[in-house]
């Protein structure tokens, strides 16, 4: 299976590569991907030397372009569009059935891979996708369990790729409107759940608060770790208590699944953390390459190292995992 880890800027792209990822997906710095936060991403101007240095490696470049455009902002994608191609990118990770049209129809030589962002769940919509615009793989969103992954790989018309490790969301991808009540912007269109310019921080006597549009999201007493304010991670009063009603901050991970994942026939391996540090992504992305090294050669015999799982553990939301929807015993 391949690996794809992610990278916010040229170094972490170099880190994952130089520990052992197939592939990259980056975006550009503005709101055509969905991860658009002040100084993260790639210029235009250093696209092509992020590809050189993946090309270089033998590894691949995904150019992600998966946010919803409007009718005033179309030439801004459009343009990206026009950009992946001239820098030589291995595939483009898109969502909107405008974009995919515009990508097949000028480019028809660029690969397209279905964001997570499209949220397609079935082999109809798959076969709706491949059929009307040549996509190449689905990346499926993090609702299915592995009974519907396994059932999906065996009757989908492209190949499938599925997140392994990162942040969790329990919205679907896609559909998750939660923000918009409270800053007026859907992560569909502007990139983001939470939107930097809605974003502030406050020292209080009770500690440090985070707010979204002047929402309280969570307060943290002093010496504790802090979260970016989101609001399905928020702490809320309910029923007379303050604790995270929607969702506890926590990390996907399945490295404990990788057998039956291969043997589903899941073609790739996706690492969630665009917007992480250098240093975590070169660590996730050793771990899951000795992971894949070792179940390429271990096969039914592999198992999850001790190092690996208290590694991933340190490095997780809320220092601690969860399998997600992957793992439902009443199927």
């Amino acid at each position: 299976m391949e690996l794809v880890a992610p990278a916010g800027n040229l170094p972490s792209l170099k880190a994952a590569i130089d520990n052992g990822a197939d592939a990259v997906y980056i975006g550009m710095r503005n709101d055509t991907n969905a991860r658009h936060f002040p100084g993260l991403n790639f210029e235009e101007s250093n696209l092509a030397k992020a590809v050189f240095y993946a090309h270089v490696a033998g590894a691949k470049a995904f150019l992600a372009i998966n946010t919803y455009p409007q009718p005033q902002g179309w030439a801004r994608w459009q343009r990206a569009v026009d950009v992946a191609d001239d820098a030589g990118f291995d595939a483009l990770i898109v969502a909107d059935m405008g974009v995919m049209e515009y990508a097949a129809s000028r480019h028809p030589n660029l690969r397209l891979h279905l964001s997570v962002q499209a949220s397609a769940t079935n082999r109809h919509a798959l076969g709706l996708y491949q059929q009307q615009f040549g996509i190449r793989r689905a990346v499926l969103p993090r609702v299915l369990s592995l009974e519907q992954v396994t059932r999906l790989a065996k009757h989908s018309p492209v190949d499938l790729e599925v997140f392994a490790f990162g942040s969790l969301c329990i919205m679907v991808e896609g559909r998750c409107q939660l923000s918009s009540y409270a800053t007026g912007k859907s992560p569909n269109l502007c990139g983001a759940c939470s939107p930097a310019e809605f974003v502030a921080w406050h020292s209080t006597a009770d500690g440090l608060e985070s707010r979204l549009n002047g929402l309280l999201m969570d307060r943290f007493p002093a010496g504790t770790v802090t979260g970016y304010p989101v609001i399905c991670k928020g702490r809320f009063r309910a029923a007379d208590s303050v604790y995270h009603v929607i969702e506890e901050p926590t990390s996907l991970n399945t490295i404990e699944l990788l057998p039956l994942l291969a043997k589903a026939g899941i073609k790739a391996i996706k690492i969630e953390g665009r917007q992480r540090g250098t240093a975590y992504v070169a660590q996730v992305t050793r771990i899951w390459r000795a992971a894949l090294d070792a179940l390429s050669t271990q096969k039914d015999a592999f198992t999850v190292r001790h190092e690996w799982a208290e590694s991933l553990a340190g490095i997780s939301e809320g220092a601690h995992t969860t399998l997600g929807a992957y793992h439902r015993p009443w199927q």
